[in-house]
């Protein structure tokens, strides 16, 4: 990821000047473009203004503050360089720019003057045929919001959670649209728990399969233990799972009961239900660790109890091979004067003698159940 983020830097000042959506605009004369921006639009009365796509975000911000709404503006992967003009232009903190461009942060949420800083861990489930000890279960990604009285700015990092289909579901919502930025936060704060709860299930069809593979019978010719590899992969999946979620929760509770001037108080009821949904799949996260951790101990378990069963029969055989090992050296010692050594029936007679203690041995064992 290092080395094509490295690559899109290179890259894109050249296409700065041959393509991109701002193509026509030389970024020396409007410091907001960039080849970054994904989308670029004005929305107002709920509805998406026409011909607004190919704006630059100044030129965006012109047309708010001449007929009023809000302007949404959508980035991806921006670099230092690219971001700064918009920081700019909107009046952004050094420090929420300086997050929002180097990404891997913690789900949050700050306030910076007139400006509500959110950021989301978006995760999604990697399919996969078989659990592997080194399959990938979780893929995780990042979108931060920066939430104005009339614009939003996105953020996004990773190849994962595109925010194109939820803004095509929001403009097919006028009603809702119309009342604000905060309409959009809260579209991109459900959007990102429905998917916790789609990865939710999906991890739990794993760590069922895990389970019944663990406490299973063996079939003829297994070892136990051999699942661990398999339950440790999972179990480091879902803890970047839980990282996702738990930090989250809080945030989503004070959009949801502390009122903010920048969040439309309807809008504030529908956080309600998105921190209701995150705290169940929180409580789900936090069952699935604890499971995986049961299960764990378990197959660890299992895996010493078959070792002690290996052992004891190793030992039993040892036991009885014993028996003829000790016999068949004392006759080795070739003196002239041994009981029954000259004795025409002292051969079979010593054969039968150490089959009949090794039998014995045996029996005497696998009485008690050590074979």
């Amino acid at each position: 990821m290092s080395m094509i983020r490295d690559l899109r830097q290179a890259v894109r000042p050249a296409l700065r000047k041959t393509s991109g959506p701002y193509s026509a605009y030389d970024a020396t004369r409007d410091p907001s473009a960039s080849t970054a921006v994904v989308d670029c639009a004005v929305y107002r009365d709920g509805k998406r203004l026409e011909n607004t796509g190919c704006l630059t975000p100044r030129e965006a911000m012109l047309r708010v503050r001449e007929g009023g709404g809000f302007a949404w503006i959508g980035l991806h992967e921006p670099t230092e360089e690219e971001f700064s003009g918009i920081a700019a232009e909107f009046g952004l903190h050094p420090l929420a720019v300086e997050d929002a461009v180097h990404a891997h942060q913690r789900p949050k949420l700050e306030r910076y003057d007139d400006t509500l800083f959110t950021v989301f861990k978006t995760v999604h489930y990697v399919d996969h045929t078989e659990l592997t000890p080194t399959s990938e279960v979780v893929e995780t990604g990042e979108v931060m919001c920066f939430t104005g009285p009339d614009f939003v700015i996105t953020v996004r990092h990773g190849g994962q959670g595109s925010l194109r289909n939820l803004r095509v579901r929001l403009q097919d919502d006028p009603e809702l649209l119309d009342k604000g930025p905060s309409a959009v936060l809260h579209a991109i704060a459900d959007h990102v728990v429905d998917g916790y709860i789609a990865v939710a299930d999906a991890v739990q069809v794993d760590i069922d399969e895990i389970e019944i593979d663990v406490f299973s019978a063996p079939s003829k010719g297994s070892t136990r233990g051999t699942d661990t590899g398999r339950i440790y992969q999972l179990k480091r999946e879902v803890l970047e799972f839980k990282r996702a979620v738990t930090p989250l929760l809080r945030p989503m509770q004070l959009l949801s009961e502390r009122p903010m001037r920048l969040v439309d108080p309807d809008i504030q009821k529908y956080f309600r239900d998105v921190a209701d949904h995150l705290a169940r799949v929180q409580e789900q996260v936090i069952g699935f660790d604890e499971l995986l951790n049961s299960i764990l101990q378990a197959n660890l378990a299992q895996a010493t109890v078959a070792q002690n069963e290996d052992m004891r029969k190793i030992t039993s055989w040892a036991a009885i091979i014993a028996v003829p090992t000790a016999v068949c050296g004392i006759y080795g010692m070739n003196f002239d004067h041994m009981p029954e050594l000259h004795w025409r029936y002292g051969y079979p007679m010593v054969l039968v003698g150490i089959g009949g203690i090794c039998l014995a041995i045996h029996r005497t064992l696998k009485r008690n159940g050590w074979l």
